[in-house]
């Protein structure tokens, strides 16, 4: 049997002091207490930017604009392949408010490193420290 294959996008938002916004997994979800980019599932048929605001609103109860695609990754997991898609988005209404997850954090890039990631995240975190804040 082949493993399910889930294309998830991730929001990578920064605020006003270069900071980016975590999430903390909450111990209900899959992969409990690891860090990731917020976002979701995409569904059938749906625009990453559309399903990137879709699942933010969702989720942290706030508006983004979702923007250009900055990182794509795929991990194997032990019961799926996750195409993990990064996509610049900026907070346009709204605080982030934490309904699934265990904690939000804003985090400058060289911080990131002090968070535990998930794995799918790992390439992408690494990648955005590499790069300075512009």
């Amino acid at each position: 049997m082949s493993k399910k294959q889930i294309r998830v996008v991730a929001a990578v938002i920064e605020n006003e002091q270069n900071e980016l916004l975590c999430a903390l997994r909450s111990p209900e979800m899959a992969l409990p207490n690891v860090w990731e980019f917020p976002g979701g599932k995409v569904e059938s048929g749906e625009e990453l930017q559309a399903a990137l605001e879709r699942e933010i609103q969702e989720e942290l109860r706030c508006t983004i604009q979702a923007g250009e695609v900055i990182h794509r990754h795929v991990h194997e997991y032990d019961a799926a392949i996750v195409e993990l898609i990064c996509l610049q988005a900026v907070l346009t209404e709204g605080e982030p408010a934490a309904t699934e997850h265990a904690k939000l954090l804003w985090l400058s890039r060289p911080l990131l490193s002090s968070l535990q990631w998930a794995p799918a995240d790992v390439p992408a975190v690494q990648s955005l420290m590499s790069k300075a804040a512009t």
